[in-house]
């Protein structure tokens, strides 16, 4: 069964292998560890977004995504300025 996923660059080890996490829900549901050489060129750094296909446990396509990579980093970099925000007397 062929299913496609959304996937996350988790890391980079030792400049020669990729840890991709397989999204599903919104949670991960699965990881993978390929070659750096089998990740697009553009996306071969942490945090990259990608689009992957994948049958019978094998990583058939991985497609960058730059639009949705930009979007997660605005994300996360929102919620941490909210975080680092202080409280107001009115909001304690």
């Amino acid at each position: 069964m062929t299913e496609t996923y959304d996937v996350v660059l988790d890391r980079i080890v030792d400049g020669e292998h990729a840890t991709l996490l397989l999204e599903a829900d919104d949670r991960v549901v699965d990881e993978f560890v390929i070659d750096i050489e089998r990740v697009p060129d553009p996306g071969r750094h942490e945090g990259a977004v990608f689009r992957a296909t994948v049958a019978d446990d094998s990583l058939l396509s991985l497609s960058y995504r730059p639009d949705e990579t930009t979007a997660r980093k605005k994300q996360a970099q929102d919620r941490l300025d909210q975080l680092s925000r202080p409280l107001s007397d009115d909001e304690s």
